[in-house]
C-alpha cells in the first residue's frame, strides 16, 4: 500500500472510531457528530482508493462525486450510490443550524458507514 493511501485509511479510521464511540454515549448522544463522521469515513475511503489507483482528486466532499472517479477501478461499488449519496449530505449540513439528525438517522448513517466500509477494506486487502 502507498505511504499516502495508508495516510488516507488512518484517517478513515480515526472517523470511524469516533463514529462508533460516539454511538455508544447514553447521555445526550451527539447525533450529528455521528453522521457526519460516517460521511467523513466513507469520503476518507473513497480518496484511499483513488489514491491507491493513482487517480487524481480535489478537495471534494460530495461522495457520488467520488464514487463516479473510481468506478473505472471499482465497478462493483455502483451498487453503493444510494447509501454513499445519502451520507453525502451530511458533509454540511447536520453541521449547522437548521438541520438535525436523530437517532433513527444516526443509526442508519452508521450503519450505511459500515456495509461501505467493509467494501473498501476489501478492495485495499484490509482486515474487515
Amino acid at each position: 500500500m502507498k505511504p499516502m493511501t495508508a495516510e488516507w485509511v488512518a484517517k478513515a479510521e480515526g472517523d470511524f472510531a469516533t463514529l462508533e464511540r460516539e454511538s455508544r454515549v447514553t447521555d445526550r448522544p451527539n447525533f450529528e457528530g455521528i453522521c457526519f463522521h460516517a460521511q467523513q469515513c466513507a469520503e476518507k475511503y473513497l480518496k484511499a482508493r483513488l489514491c491507491e489507483a493513482g487517480l487524481a482528486f480535489g478537495k471534494v466532499h460530495d461522495l457520488v462525486a467520488l464514487l463516479e472517479s473510481v468506478l473505472d477501478v471499482e465497478p462493483s461499488w455502483e451498487t453503493h450510490r444510494e447509501n454513499l449519496a445519502y451520507l453525502s449530505g451530511f458533509a454540511v449540513s447536520v453541521r449547522y443550524p437548521g438541520d438535525s439528525a436523530d437517532r433513527d438517522c444516526a443509526l442508519d448513517a452508521q450503519r450505511r458507514c459500515r456495509v461501505f466500509r467493509a467494501v473498501a477494506r476489501q478492495s485495499l486487502e484490509l482486515d474487515a
